[in-house]
């Protein structure tokens, strides 16, 4: 069971309660169901006894008879008695070879949430370490959540802080998932299967490939691939069914082919055997370069199992010398393992027969062979009572891996459970690349990310502090995407801090989680500032006392105000949610006596300061090339100045510089002024125009200035002739200076007001039209 209650809803004589949990139904005829059990247990413990001959097996038949007693009024929609949905668990776990605590686990697994069963109950009889394995799994139900998109946040939240202690929680987890799965058909409503398949294809099939399960994983997306799109399954395996049928004798002849070449080149051990791409493999593939079922190349895969390292290398030689090898189709995984320890040779190759015939070829050893197949579980080593704890090998008996602790810290940075999500969901999605420090250490990232990912996947204080990079030497921008062998080199500075606009090109989850937290506390602190300034004006101009224990006086006294503390208040002024005014007045209600105007003088000259209404025909005034900042990476309340040098416009590419006491100076990229700043990088911040906000106010929201060279005959008509093709073009101009004056020539700076890049194009555009005038660009700094 994945939800509050379970996937599988249990069969009811009455409406199901909420969440899909089991509730009390009539009872089975008790004969049956018992033996049913019975056998099932025996089979399960002969299962464990095959491969830990000196197992706890009493352990495991007591568990059966608590879960048998928990479960026995409880059936499953397809009819069966309910304990078959633990013993399949524990049944799949045992083909795992996972120890007694696991298979113990498996079987109480929904009996603290579903039953009477209590955590004291379990620990009593079974020990600390199952009840909290059990607990680990088990659904809480017990909050209100708000929605499903939530409830599918909390419960992964959940999920990750408990595997974080025994990994064997999630390892219970995927094998409840995934009978759940096989047996999802026998849910009637259909918007209820495809949730519970969306919700399998986006979480718990990553997170079996995240551990190595590859055949854990592979049947978790068939599976969903068959609810999610049943005509695409339907239309692929028939396709596959007619291929198998057309070329039967060809996988065992490539078969026979590779096994003498493996034979000739003294691999006398090899084993080779091939197969085919699931169907969601090949739909995945399809839709991911948009190619038909035709097209694809690896349809047929062959495995080569040899005894040793060295032996992969021999054979790949013996396959590359055979067959002409497909470019871009290698992958050396042996000496850069996959972050979840998968380690094998994967190459392309070409068939002279039959129709050049396009196939893969994976080598490995046996070794490698179980690591891929069942990943986590083929490191499992069985300790006799089940001892096993984080304290005594790290986790459960196996190593925590990287990527969990990754997904720790991102629980740490992130305040919402669908935030969490999402950060997690980038996690678990993207391939990866491999990436060195200066020291030779290597860095496994998803595709896609920067050096701020880097900076945080070293350590989260260098990601915080990252004011620069190098890559292979040479620096480059922070939003460089890294490849395959990059040596990257991070630079930091005391006073480095996180960037807004890092969010936007960061791809890993522990980036994106870190930056948003600085930023919510950047923010937080420029609004307090703000709103403690504002409402130390607002006392002063009404010439009474303003501290904060007259503050902290008007808080307790008036609920109004609806702030829990001091700098609550502050911050609600500072953010406009509250007026500084309403506060003074709260703290001293007598001052809200204030003279009123009558509405028939509002709006008339020289009262209270209001201007008449404009006359008929009069200009209507242009906007002031001041006015709101439309830019994204910066905090709220930052001084903000455009650079004289290179007059940039919406529509450059643009940095800022801090300068302090100053604020930010915002320039060009291309602008020849940074040179002077190449010695301080950490003065640098990465900002863009923001075009949304320029979008929903109608264009670029304010007038600014650019800067053109003109280079014109010396004749009297060109000033008029420029005046009037500015005005033309909807700009304005403010300044004009002759800086050359020849014999037949003038060269002249014309600031003119433009919108953005575009517009001041056009206005460059239309001067080169006019006659007289020999040369018009946008003047360069």
């Amino acid at each position: 069971m994945d939800q509050p209650g379970g996937d599988i809803p249990v069969h009811t004589s009455s409406p199901e309660r909420e969440g899909g949990a089991p509730v009390e139904a009539s009872v089975a005829p008790a004969s049956p169901t018992s033996r049913v059990g019975e056998i099932g247990c025996e089979r399960l413990v002969a299962k464990v006894l095959s491969y830990a001959p000196q197992a706890d097996v009493q352990s495991i038949r007591r568990a059966f008879d608590v879960a048998n007693r928990a479960h026995q009024s409880q059936m499953r929609d397809n009819g069966d008695p309910y304990i078959t949905h633990p013993l399949a668990v524990a049944m799949i776990l045992a083909r795992f070879r996972l120890d007694v605590q696991s298979i113990c686990t498996a079987l109480l697994h929904d009996t603290i949430e579903d039953t009477g069963v209590t955590y004291e109950t379990l620990k009593a009889d079974f020990g600390p370490v199952v009840a909290d394995l059990v607990d680990g799994v088990t659904k809480l139900t017990r909050l209100e959540l708000q929605s499903d998109r939530t409830k599918q946040a909390e419960n992964f939240r959940k999920l990750v802080l408990a595997m974080s202690k025994d990994i064997r929680v999630l390892l219970v987890k995927l094998a409840d998932r995934l009978h759940n799965m096989r047996t999802l058909h026998f849910v009637e409503r259909q918007d209820r299967r495809q949730r519970i398949a969306r919700e399998t294809l986006d979480i718990y099939a990553p997170l079996a490939e995240r551990i190595g399960m590859d055949r854990v994983k592979t049947e978790l997306q068939n599976l969903s691939f068959a609810q999610l799109e049943p005509e695409a399954d339907t239309t692929i395996r028939t396709r596959l069914n007619y291929l198998r049928g057309q070329g039967a004798d060809v996988i065992e002849d490539v078969r026979r082919e590779l096994l003498r070449l493996c034979h000739e080149a003294g691999l006398k051990d090899a084993q080779v055997s091939g197969r085919e791409k699931s169907p969601y493999s090949i739909w995945e593939k399809m839709q991911r370069r948009n190619v038909a079922f035709e097209q694809l190349s690896d349809i047929m895969a062959f495995r080569m199992i040899v005894d040793t390292r060295e032996d992969c290398y021999m054979a790949l030689g013996a396959v590359h010398a055979a067959y002409p090898m497909i470019a871009g189709r290698f992958k050396d995984y042996i000496s850069t393992p996959k972050a979840n320890g998968y380690q094998s040779l994967h190459t392309g190759v070409t068939l002279r027969s039959p129709r050049n015939q396009k196939i893969e070829v994976q080598i490995r050893t046996q070794a490698m062979h179980d690591v891929a197949e069942n990943g986590v579980a083929a490191h499992w080593v069985y300790k006799e009572g089940g001892t096993s704890s984080p304290d005594e090998g790290g986790y459960g008996g196996v190593r925590r891996p990287r990527w969990v602790q990754d997904l720790l810290e991102i629980l740490e940075a992130s305040s919402a459970p669908d935030e969490f999500l999402e950060n997690t969901k980038l996690e678990l999605y993207q391939d990866q690349v491999f990436c060195f420090s200066p020291k030779g250490q290597l860095i496994s990232l998803p595709r896609g990310a920067t050096p701020v990912d880097f900076a945080y996947a070293v350590h989260s204080q260098i990601g915080d502090t990252c004011v620069g990079a190098k890559v292979n030497g040479r620096l480059m921008p922070l939003r460089h995407e890294l490849e395959n062998g990059d040596q990257v080199e991070i630079m930091t500075a005391r006073g480095g801090a996180p960037s807004p606009s890092w969010e936007r090109f960061v791809v890993t989850g522990k980036a994106r989680a870190r930056i948003r937290r600085y930023v919510a506390q950047q923010q937080r602190q420029v609004s307090l500032d703000n709103g403690r300034a504002a409402l130390a004006k607002a006392f002063r101009q009404e010439g009474v006392d303003g501290s904060e224990k007259i503050m902290e006086t008007t808080l307790k006294a008036l609920k109004a105000l609806k702030q829990s503390s001091l700098q609550d208040l502050y911050v609600a002024v500072g953010t406009s949610n509250l007026n500084a005014r309403d506060v003074v007045h709260a703290a001293y209600p007598e001052l809200r006596r204030v003279q009123r105007v009558p509405r028939m003088l509002a709006g008339l000259p020289g009262v209270l300061g209001t201007a008449g209404p404009r006359p008929r025909g009069a200009p209507t005034m242009r906007r002031p090339s001041g006015g709101a900042v439309p830019l994204v990476g910066l905090g709220a309340g930052v001084a903000v100045h455009y650079a004289a040098c290179c007059h940039p416009l919406p529509g450059d590419r643009i940095v800022g510089v801090v300068a302090t006491g100053k604020g930010v100076t915002v320039h060009t990229r291309n602008c020849q002024t940074l040179e002077s700043f190449a010695a301080t990088p950490e003065r640098f911040l990465d900002v863009d125009w923001d075009y949304d906000a320029m979008a929903r106010a109608g264009g670029t929201g304010q007038m600014r200035v650019g800067r053109i060279s003109i280079v014109a005959e010396n004749e009297g008509s060109v000033l008029a002739s420029i005046t009037n093709t500015i005005s033309k073009c909807d700009a304005a101009m403010v300044n004009l200076k002759i800086v050359h004056r020849q014999l037949d020539f003038t060269e002249i700076l014309l600031d003119v007001e433009v919108r953005d890049l575009r517009h001041l194009s056009s206005v460059i555009a239309g001067l080169r039209a006019v006659s007289g005038i020999a040369q018009a660009d946008r003047a360069k700094s």
